[in-house]
């Protein structure tokens, strides 16, 4: 029995071309299939997390990632914040999230404190499930970071990010420019242990836990109510102003 292979023209764009190999890279490539398969599950298959993408053209035409792709056609894919003026044609999620907030896979740990740093909202917990990260994702409306893409293809899954670099300063900038992310920063307002509210508390009020040094030399601190962690001006808090400085000349 002679099967009845079929084929269709395919591009993708910009940052998508991350996850393909070499050869299929910034050109249009032939893809060959036999069943009937959604645009959506093609891409997929092709390694490319549906969260990525952000407008697909059919033959000239916007379409849904449940559109069925028929022999012969000519398929362009394009990322999210992708440059172009798009307003006119179908979005494939819902609109960008009004206040950028994030959840961390187990892996992103070192993202995280940084992140929480320059008083950015991450949720993360050393041992989340996968189930539990899309579950306070949609919750909470946080973007996931990961750098798992078999993640970012839940079909539950609406806002999420392939997190290119696996150095973690590489990786907070990433994440920084990606998200333009400087118009939010507030920089010693999160605990980097839990991500919550740091407050203002007098000296007189927490001196006995204080190591005799810092009470000799620090006047000015900060408390987590959640975790208990205190915060003043020493050597690390230096450290990281120095890093902060540093990312803040990005923009």
């Amino acid at each position: 029995m002679k099967i009845n292979q079929k084929r269709v023209f395919i591009r993708f764009y910009e940052e998508l071309n991350d996850f393909l190999p070499k050869e299929k890279q910034k050109k249009r490539f032939t893809h060959n299939f036999i069943d009937r398969t959604s645009v959506k599950d093609l891409i997929e298959s092709l390694g490319i997390p549906h969260t990525e993408v952000d407008l697909i053209l059919v033959n000239g035409k916007s379409v849904s990632f449940n559109y069925l792709i028929k022999d012969g056609d000519d398929i362009s894919v394009y990322p999210v914040f992708e440059s172009l003026d798009i307003s006119d044609v179908q979005h494939l999620r819902p609109k960008p999230l009004r206040k950028p907030k994030f959840i961390c896979d187990v892996h992103l740990g070192k993202l995280t404190r940084n992140l929480r740093m320059f008083g950015i909202d991450v949720h993360y917990k050393n041992n989340l499930s996968d189930e539990k990260i899309v579950e306070v994702a949609l919750s909470e409306k946080r973007t996931i970071l990961t750098r798992d893409i078999g993640l970012l293809k839940r079909s539950e899954v609406t806002h999420g990010y392939f997190v290119r670099n696996d150095d973690p300063e590489k990786q907070t900038s990433e994440v920084l420019q990606r998200f333009q992310l400087h118009k939010i920063i507030k920089p010693f307002t999160l605990c980097l242990e839990c991500g919550n509210k740091l407050v203002r508390i007098a000296k007189k009020d927490i001196i006995d836990l204080l190591p005799e040094n810092v009470k000799n030399q620090q006047n000015k601190f900060f408390y987590c109510v959640n975790c208990k962690k205190i915060y003043w001006a020493g050597s690390h808090f230096n450290n990281m102003n120095l890093f902060i400085k540093t990312f803040s000349k990005m923009f």
